[in-house]
C-alpha cells in the first residue's frame, strides 16, 4: 500500500498512507481552511438534498467525516509524536475552524431529523446490526452535541466547546513543556551510585545531546530528565536520597507554576464542562460521560470501584508495613518506596528488572509478540519497512495477512523522544477498515494503525533493551492495534474500535499483558540480545512469583485515580468551597496509604482526564480489566498447554472480541465470547487479592 501522488497541498490527498515526507506545518492552515470550505458546501448540499435511507444520508456524510478526519488526523497525529512551535502554532490557529465546523455538522438539524426519521421507517428493522448501532450513535452524538439546544444556549454551547479544546491543548503542550524543562546535570559518581549501566548510557547519551561531547557512561557527566526511563529507574535504583527526594517533587509539581502552570486550567475546564452538562439537561458531567458509556450508572461504577477499594486497601497498607520494616525506617517517604520495592524485590524474588533487560531486546520481543498473534490469531505479521512514509527514521511499518493476504498495516514508532514527542503510550487509527469506492468499483480500504510506545532507546550500538514493564505496554498498544486491524466489520461507523463504549476499548488492549506471563510467549521472545541463550527458567519462575508483588498498591493507586476523577466531573461545585486539590486530598485519605505531600500537584500533569479522553471515564481501565481478566480466564480454564484448545479458544477471541468491533454492544459481544457475563473473580485472582 503505497501513497499516491499528491495535490499541492498534500494534507488534501483525504486518502491512503498519509505522505509524511511532504507535509510540513505550513501546510496545515491553508490545507484545513480549503478543505473546511469544500465540506462546508458538501454539508450545505446533503441537507438539501438528504433523504431518510443509509444510501442517502449515512453513505455521503461517512464519506465527508472521512475526508475531515483523515486530514486532521495526520495533524493531531503529529502533535504527539513530531511537537514543535511551527506545528502548535498552526494547529492553535486553524482549531477553532475546526471546532465550529464540528459544532455545524453535529448540530445540523435536517442530518438529525433525517436519523429519527430513518430509525422509525418500515426499513430499520431490515439493517445489519453494525447500521443499526452506527444511526442509534450519531442520534444520541447529535443529542449530546446539542443539536435541541436554540438560540443563546445552542451559541454558549459553541463557546464553551471551543475554549475546552483550547485548553485541552493548552493542558497537553504545558505538560510537555514542563516536563522538557527540568534536565539536572550529575557530575560526581557517587550521585549515580546505584543506577545500572543501561540508565548510565541514557543518561550520558542524553548529555552528549546537551552538548557535552566528551560524555560516556563511565564518567559522566549524565543528564537526568523527567521522561520516564530516565526518572522512573532513578527513582528505583538512584542511592542518593536528597536526589530522589529533588526529582520526584519536581515530577509531581510538573505544569503547577510559572509559565506552564495548568491549575487555572483545571478549574475552568471543570466549571466548562459542570456548564456543557447542565445545558444538555444532565446534572453533573459523569453524568454526561456516562450517557456514551457500558456502564449504566455513576452509582454502579463506585460500586465496582468499592469492591475493589475494599479488597486493596488492607492489602496495600500491608505492603507499605513490610516496606517500613524492610527498610528499617520509619521514616519511609514517597521518594523512597520504589527505592525500597526494588530492593524488597531483589531480595525477596532474587533479581531486579534491570538484570532482565538484555533479554528483552525490541527486535525478539516483536518476534514473540507477532509469533503470539499467529499462533492464536492465524495471523502473519511481517516488516514492510520502506513501503511508506514516517515521520520519524526509527518508524517502523509493518504488514498483517491472513492465509497469505494483506488484512491490516500499522506503524511502530517505540523510543522515547523527550524533545518533541508527549509521554506515556497509545494506538490510534491512521486509516479505518470501510468500503470505498475506487474506479467505479467497490473494495474494501484496509485499516492502518499508528503503535505508539515511549520506551528506552537504543544507546550506542545495542539495541533498545526492554524493562519487563515496557514489554507489557507494548503487548497492551499491540492489542488496541489488534481491534482496529483485525475487525471485520466493514462500515467505518464501527469497525475496529469505532463506536466501542469507551469502558470496554481497554479489553482487548489488557488482555494481551497476561500473555506476557505464559511461558510458550515468554519464552519465544526472551533470548539473550548478545549470546541468544533463552531467559533462564528460574528467572521465569521468579516472575510469575514476583506478579502479585504490592499489587494491592497498583490496585489502589488506579482507584484512586478513578474516584477522583469522578468526584470532580460527579459531586465537585465550580466555586464552592474545595479546590479540585482539596477534593483529591480529601479522597486520598481512604485511598492512598501515605498522603499527597502539600507540593503534590498530580492533577496539573493528569492529562488522561484533562487532555485526553477519560474525563470522568478514568474509571474504564479497571472496568475493562473485569472483562479481560475474564476473558484470559477462558484460555486457561482449558489448560495454556493445551495448544489445541488455546488455538480454538483464541480464534473465538478474534472472531468475537476482535472482529465485531462496534457492531454490537459490548456486553453482548463479550457474551458472545464467554457464554456468560463477566465476573470479578479472575481479576482478583490475577491480582493476588482473591480471599481465600
Amino acid at each position: 500500500m503505497v501513497a499516491t501522488a499528491t495535490p499541492a497541498n498534500p494534507l488534501l490527498l483525504g486518502k491512503g498512507l498519509p505522505p509524511f515526507d511532504e507535509i510540513a506545518p505550513e501546510h496545515i492552515v491553508p490545507g484545513i481552511t480549503q478543505l473546511l470550505k469544500e465540506l462546508e458546501t458538501e454539508l450545505a448540499n446533503l441537507e438539501a438534498n438528504v433523504t431518510p435511507t443509509w444510501e442517502g444520508l449515512v453513505e455521503p456524510l461517512t464519506e465527508l467525516s472521512e475526508r475531515l478526519r483523515w486530514s486532521w488526523g495526520i495533524i493531531s497525529h503529529l502533535m504527539g509524536v513530531k511537537n514543535s512551535p511551527q506545528l502548535r502554532d498552526a494547529y492553535e490557529q486553524i482549531q477553532p475552524n475546526l471546532i465550529q465546523f464540528s459544532n455545524r455538522l453535529s448540530q445540523s438539524q435536517p442530518l438529525y431529523r433525517a436519523f429519527k426519521s430513518l430509525q422509525a421507517s418500515e426499513t430499520w428493522n431490515g439493517l445489519e446490526s453494525a447500521q443499526k448501532r452506527i444511526i442509534e450513535a450519531a442520534i444520541r452524538d447529535a443529542e449530546l452535541s446539542g443539536v435541541g439546544l436554540e438560540g443563546e444556549k445552542r451559541e454558549k454551547f459553541n463557546q464553551n466547546q471551543l475554549e475546552l479544546a483550547e485548553l485541552g491543548t493548552k493542558f497537553s503542550n504545558n505538560v510537555l513543556d514542563a516536563t522538557k524543562a527540568f534536565k539536572l546535570k550529575l557530575t560526581e559518581p557517587e550521585e549515580v551510585e546505584g543506577l545500572p549501566e543501561s540508565w548510565l548510557g541514557l543518561a550520558s547519551q542524553t548529555a552528549r545531546a546537551e552538548g557535552e561531547e566528551d560524555a560516556t557512561p563511565e564518567n559522566g557527566p549524565w543528564v537526568l530528565t523527567l521522561d520516564f526511563p530516565s526518572f522512573y529507574p532513578f527513582m528505583q535504583h538512584g542511592k542518593r536520597r536528597d536526589l530522589r527526594e529533588k526529582v520526584y517533587k519536581a515530577n509531581i509539581s510538573r505544569a503547577s507554576t510559572g509559565e506552564f502552570d495548568n491549575t487555572p486550567l483545571i478549574t475552568r475546564i471543570l466549571e466548562l464542562r459542570r456548564e456543557q452538562s447542565e445545558l444538555l439537561g444532565f446534572g453533573n458531567y459523569a453524568e454526561l460521560s456516562l450517557a456514551r458509556k457500558m456502564a449504566p450508572s455513576v452509582a454502579a461504577v463506585e460500586d465496582l470501584l468499592g469492591e475493589l477499594r475494599d479488597v486493596s486497601y488492607d492489602a496495600a497498607k500491608q505492603d507499605y508495613e513490610n516496606l517500613k520494616n524492610f527498610a528499617e525506617t520509619d521514616d519511609l517517604q514517597p521518594w523512597d518506596v520504589a527505592f525500597w520495592a526494588e530492593r524488597q524485590r531483589e531480595a525477596k524474588f532474587a533479581f531486579n528488572a534491570e538484570e532482565l533487560r538484555p533479554y528483552f531486546p525490541l527486535p525478539r520481543v516483536l518476534e514473540g509478540l507477532f509469533g503470539l498473534a499467529e499462533r492464536i490469531f492465524a495471523v502473519e505479521i511481517s516488516p514492510t519497512d520502506g513501503t511508506a512514509p514516517v515521520w520519524q527514521k526509527d518508524v517502523r511499518y509493518f504488514e498483517v495477512a491472513k492465509a497469505g493476504e494483506p488484512i491490516a498495516y500499522f506503524y511502530l514508532d517505540a523510543y522515547s523522544r523527550p524533545g518533541e514527542k508527549r509521554g506515556g503510550a497509545w494506538m490510534d487509527d491512521c486509516l479505518g477498515r470501510g468500503k470505498v469506492t475506487v474506479e467505479g468499483k467497490t473494495q474494501v480500504r484496509l485499516p492502518v494503525a499508528y503503535l505508539v510506545c515511549n520506551q528506552t532507546p537504543p544507546v550506542d550500538d545495542k539495541p533498545s533493551l526492554m524493562t519487563f514493564e515496557e514489554v507489557t505496554t507494548l503487548f497492551h498498544e499491540f492489542g488496541h492495534g489488534l481491534q482496529h486491524m483485525l475487525t471485520t466489520v466493514d462500515y467505518p461507523g464501527a469497525a475496529g474500535i469505532n463506536n466501542v463504549e469507551w469502558d470496554a476499548v481497554e479489553l482487548a488492549s489488557q488482555f494481551m499483558e497476561n500473555w506476557c506471563y505464559d511461558r510458550a510467549t515468554l519464552f519465544g521472545m526472551a533470548k539473550h540480545y548478545e549470546t541468544g541463550e533463552p531467559l533462564p527458567e528460574e528467572y521465569y519462575q521468579k516472575l510469575l512469583a514476583a506478579r502479585n508483588y504490592m499489587s494491592g498498591s497498583g490496585m489502589l493507586r488506579q482507584i484512586h485515580f478513578s474516584l477522583v476523577d469522578l468526584e470532580l466531573h460527579h459531586r465537585y461545585q465550580p466555586g464552592g468551597a474545595e479546590t479540585p486539590k482539596d477534593v483529591r486530598d480529601r479522597l486520598a485519605k481512604t485511598t492512598t496509604i501515605l498522603p499527597p505531600l502539600p507540593e503534590d500537584a498530580f492533577l496539573c500533569s493528569f492529562g488522561h482526564i484533562f487532555a485526553g479522553g477519560y474525563a470522568a471515564g478514568y474509571y474504564s481501565y479497571k472496568w475493562a480489566e473485569v472483562l479481560s481478566a475474564d476473558a484470559f480466564a477462558a484460555f486457561e480454564e482449558v489448560g495454556l498447554e493445551n495448544e489445541k484448545a488455546v488455538v480454538e479458544t483464541g480464534n473465538r477471541f478474534r472472531d468475537t472480541v476482535l472482529a465485531l468491533g462496534g457492531s454490537q454492544p459490548p456486553m453482548a459481544v463479550f457474551k458472545a465470547f464467554r457464554g456468560r457475563e463477566p465476573k470479578t473473580e479472575a481479576l482478583l485472582r490475577h491480582s493476588g487479592l482473591l480471599a481465600s
